[in-house]
């Protein structure tokens, strides 16, 4: 096992591995960079860029709530993007090949294609504050940090949602695994797996350690543990398998998993951590 920290100019919010890059958005300076060195001035200071993920085209896409739009850097190095009306925050790539992404302040969900046409659909609830977005089932699912409550909805913009057995949970992170989709629990220091049915469990992490950001695996998720300065992983059952501790004060955040986990440290480095060494 082993812990490899990359030093970034800025403070790392989300990360991503993608066409043989490593890629982290800089939310407080308006940039993006790489692992390997290269940095992308939006020319944007206030642009937030914060959830980034790699798109059906080439490119690495991005949300930007600080000026209303969703950015884009080819794997040739053009930047574009997009506007988006809302505060985009969460983002991914959806069943039908376009880019999803929640509207923090205007409880929607935009759609975008790579062609840069755009359709946000209601999600019915006010006040919600969606957080971060998946693709599972065929379907786009969310957290609804305000409504404690999970999300989900059609390519056609049908929504149901599912409430959470803890009061006051306050959902942030998501992703799909195989068999459902995984998701924290900021505020109740939980975890919690949904699945096409319906049927929520949760599960106890570490007391105050306030989990954000997940990435499912095969054997279940990795979970940055933003107060604790900790990433863990649990298993399909949600029990703690293994936990990595980053130092003092390293405030992780955005989490990208597959054989090995980047985590992006927003005291200003992205770490590299290789469980099985």
């Amino acid at each position: 096992m082993s812990v490899n920290e990359h030093a970034i100019d800025g403070a790392p919010y989300g990360v991503v591995a993608a066409g043989g890059e490593v890629w982290t958005t800089l939310v407080h300076i308006g940039r993006v960079a790489t692992v390997s060195g290269r940095v992308y001035d939006l020319d944007a200071p206030e642009s937030r860029p914060s959830v980034i993920v790699d798109g059906p085209d080439d490119a690495v896409w991005f949300t930007r709530n600080g000026d209303d739009r969703v950015g884009r850097i080819g794997y040739d190095g053009v930047v574009s993007a997009v506007d988006v009306a809302g505060a985009p925050y969460g983002l991914c790539v959806g069943p039908d090949g376009a880019l999803w992404c929640t509207l923090m302040s205007n409880d929607s969900i935009g759609r975008i294609t790579v062609a840069g046409e755009v359709t946000t659909y209601p999600i019915g609830t006010t006040g919600a504050f969606p957080g971060m977005i998946t693709s599972f089932a065929g379907d786009l699912w969310f957290t609804l940090n305000q409504a404690n409550a999970i999300g989900r909805m059609t390519v056609t913009g049908q929504v149901t949602t599912y409430p959470l057995p803890t009061a006051g949970a306050g959902p942030v992170g998501i992703s799909a695994g195989t068999d459902g989709v995984w998701f924290t629990e900021i505020l109740a220091n939980q975890a919690g797996f949904i699945d096409s049915a319906g049927v929520l469990e949760e599960f106890a992490l570490p007391a105050d350690s306030k989990p954000h950001a997940v990435a499912a695996t095969p054997d279940g998720c990795w979970v940055t543990l933003w107060a604790a300065s900790a990433v863990v992983h649990l298993d399909a059952k949600g029990n703690i398998t293994e936990r990595f501790d980053l130092g003092a004060g390293a405030e992780p955040h955005g989490l990208s998993a597959d054989d090995s986990v980047w985590v992006a440290l927003e005291k200003g480095s992205v770490a590299h951590i290789q469980p099985h060494g």
